[in-house]
């Protein structure tokens, strides 16, 4: 059961991770935002799969025209997520197509069982029901009001692309032929060294001001990049020893910490809907660790 606890890791550093883009948006625009995730995090991540790799006796693998493809697809369509979440938040129903996004675990599941090959349970297959009930009872969609089909289809789109993210860095994990951890550590430095490089790229030509703006905040910066690092080598490994879709239910874990963070430090009542949708979130967080 290996893959719960990576999984619980990455939900408790990306719970962190947000709460510090949180703060360093304030100054800094979307993209350098976004390049803070990145920025320092390939140093880290190879060191990471050469500290792992060498406690193993695990020399470097062969990186296949395959691998690379998935690498390549993977990197480019969380970018593309990435963005699609930006423009969720200037529609009216941004809470409704915000929920439609996390439904990435549910899209997981059928696109992975019809093209990935992935085999779910039955309990499984529940799980990830309540848990896409749980995401849509979360934002409010009841008080949403008319919800556009543009919205509709921004949401799906976005998590759309998350969960071809998470399906193409698992297929790149497994045709390097590797050890779980090592394998996915491998996957997380390529796609992090492609991030950096495009986002990088992109900020020099279109928006060089942000580097500075940057520059003017080192340590959130760098706490950026290292907990998103830690938590995504949770993510990737936890991916790669179980099926996206599984992982992804339990990673709703993630609106909990963070809803619990909002309670503790900022006094903030708990709604009767935001109770229901936690208690749905622990509910399909069980049914998948039981599968």
């Amino acid at each position: 059961m290996a893959w719960i606890f990576f999984t619980l890791m990455a939900v408790f550093f990306q719970t962190f991770r947000n709460a510090i883009q949180s703060k360093l948006s304030s100054t800094v625009p979307t993209a350098g935002v976004t390049l803070s995730r990145f920025l320092f995090a390939p140093p880290i991540a190879a060191a990471y799969v050469c500290i792992v790799s060498i406690e193993e006796g695990i020399g470097v693998p062969e990186f296949t025209p395959r691998f690379w493809l998935f690498i390549v697809l993977g990197a480019l369509l969380q970018i593309a997520a990435t963005s699609l979440m930006v423009v969720l938040f200037k529609q009216k129903n941004f809470a409704v197509g915000a929920g439609l996004a996390k439904s990435e675990a549910l899209v997981a599941g059928v696109v992975g069982m019809l093209f990935f090959g992935s085999e779910l349970s039955l309990l499984g297959w529940l799980g990830i029901l309540i848990g896409a009930v749980a995401v849509f009872v979360l934002s409010g969609w009841r008080r949403g009001g008319d919800l556009s089909a543009k919205t509709v289809a921004i949401g799906l789109a976005c998590g759309s692309c998350f969960a071809l993210t998470s399906l193409y860095a698992r297929e790149a994990s497994h045709a390097l032929g590797l050890p779980y951890v090592q394998a996915a550590g491998w996957v997380l430095f390529w796609v992090l060294s492609l991030q950096t490089v495009l986002l990088c790229t992109f900020i020099t030509a279109r928006q060089p001001e942000t580097f500075k703006k940057l520059a003017a905040r080192p340590g959130l910066v760098i706490a950026a990049s290292v907990t998103s690092c830690i938590g995504s080598i949770g993510w990737f490994t936890a991916m790669a020893m179980q099926h996206v879709a599984y992982v992804k239910t339990l990673g709703q874990l993630e609106v909990l910490t963070t809803m619990l963070i909002t309670i503790v430090w900022f006094k903030q009542p708990v709604r009767r809907h935001e109770f229901v949708g936690l208690v749905l979130i622990g509910l399909a967080a069980i049914l998948v660790m039981w599968t």
